[in-house]
């Protein structure tokens, strides 16, 4: 288990948790003030972020997952 790897997924993690939280945040705005002419970019914003927070959440797991039980493929074969 490399020390360098295992950080660098724990980063990942606080992206994805900062992202969880912000995303609803700036949804919420969006819909709270609907009669605004930034109504749909802000909406839109919030979104991506949404769609950000669920990449990345799956992407920080499957980094821990490798940390952990190590890497599929090339790298494994060559370990052996």
């Amino acid at each position: 288990m490399s020390k360098q790897s295992f950080f660098k997924s724990l980063k990942f993690f606080f992206y994805t948790i900062l992202l969880m939280f912000t995303a609803p945040v700036v949804i919420y705005e969006a819909f709270k003030n609907q009669q605004h002419p930034l109504y749909w970019p802000v909406l839109v914003v919030g979104i991506l972020l949404a769609i950000a927070a669920i990449s990345m959440g799956f992407y920080s797991v499957k980094l821990l997952m490798d940390v952990i039980f190590g890497k599929k493929g090339k790298e494994r074969k060559e370990s052996k």
